[in-house]
């Protein structure tokens, strides 16, 4: 895709953001793109919907699927007006765009507010190191889920 037409869904996906601020939602946005038309948009709702996994990107990712009929973007450019969070980015690894577009950086964010060092820090420390404890218990059958997907013959890997 030319950079013309990048920095134009760039641009919109930037619009979008602003939109939603306007519209209770917080500053960032994002678009899912194929073959030059959006398929997907997506505003932050986390405030709005009381949802912490409501971020722009993720909200454009389930839009876009759902459009397409896919719980894959291959073949797809991500816009985002901003760089995305450590949850974005694990979201956009699952979804396998073929690339993601961002405007403003994880700096930017961190001036407004919207500091994801944290997480990223909390994420580099062995799990008994991290503040969030967790716990693992042994329970009996644990394998039984795993067992079950691997017996499934019409199983869609992902």
């Amino acid at each position: 895709m030319p950079a013309e037409a990048d920095r134009a869904f760039l641009a919109e996906a930037v619009r979008l953001a602003v939109a939603n601020v306007a519209e209770g939602g917080g500053p960032f946005g994002a678009l899912v793109v194929k073959d030059g038309a959006i398929v997907g948009r997506g505003g932050n709702r986390v405030t709005r919907d009381n949802d912490p996994t409501a971020h722009a990107e993720v909200v454009a990712i389930r839009d876009a699927c759902a459009r397409l009929g896919s719980f894959q973007l291959t073949g797809c450019t991500v816009y985002a007006s901003c760089e995305p969070c450590p949850m974005c980015l694990a979201a956009l690894y699952w979804a396998r765009p073929a690339r993601v577009v961002y405007a403003a950086t994880a700096e930017d964010a961190a001036a407004a507010g919207f500091d994801d060092r944290f997480i990223v820090e909390e994420f580099r420390r062995p799990p008994q190191a991290r503040s969030l404890r967790l716990l693992r218990l042994v329970c009996e059958d644990a394998g039984a889920p795993f067992r079950a997907w691997a017996e499934k013959a019409d199983r869609i890997p992902y």
